[in-house]
């Protein structure tokens, strides 16, 4: 089933804009700087970074939540941009971020980039869906997504059912050396 995400983010009353916990947990106490956010869609995560001071550049396929972003971010060091990730519509720059966030998107082919593209020191931080009974190419196997990380300093990892939701799935917050 391919979800319509031109219909999803058309009705913005419907949307959450809440940031991930694992994100507002570290987001906080580290310096801005400059952050990418993968998959943004309407832009919960790029909204609460560019509020405490991050450069953010934010990245979607969906034109309807780009555009919804753009309206609510209007004012904040937000880069806002339409690009299909799954098809090398955008080119994560090398050592070009303090933090790469990627929040339920998967795409195994963007792994490589995203260790590239984070400057060392800097931070990855991800949460995205585990398989369970009925798998599909969108998920992650058990243990898949901290083997990606593996020669980085993990700080969080986790792969459980998150509260409010009925998936599992991985979490993980990654220190690039």
């Amino acid at each position: 089933m391919t979800r319509n995400w031109e219909e999803r983010y058309a009705d913005a009353g419907s949307l959450d804009f809440t940031p991930s916990p694992l994100l507002a947990e570290v987001a906080e106490v580290i310096v801005p700087g400059r952050a990418l956010d993968l998959a943004c869609g309407t832009g919960r995560n790029t909204l609460y970074l560019a509020g405490l001071g991050w450069n953010v550049v934010a990245v979607d396929g969906s034109l309807s939540a780009i555009r919804l972003l753009r309206e609510r971010g209007a004012g904040l060091p937000i880069d806002a941009r339409v690009a299909d990730l799954e098809h090398g519509g955008f080119a994560i720059e090398p050592s070009g971020y303090d933090l790469i966030c990627d929040f339920f998107y998967l795409d195994r082919a963007l792994f490589p980039p995203i260790r590239e593209g984070v400057r060392p020191g800097g931070l990855f931080a991800a949460e995205i869906h585990l398989k369970e009974e009925t798998p599909h190419r969108f998920v992650l196997e058990p243990g898949e997504l901290r083997r990606e990380f593996d020669s980085w300093k993990i700080l969080y990892y986790s792969e459980a059912v998150r509260p409010g939701h009925s998936r599992p799935s991985a979490s993980i917050l990654a220190r690039r050396a």
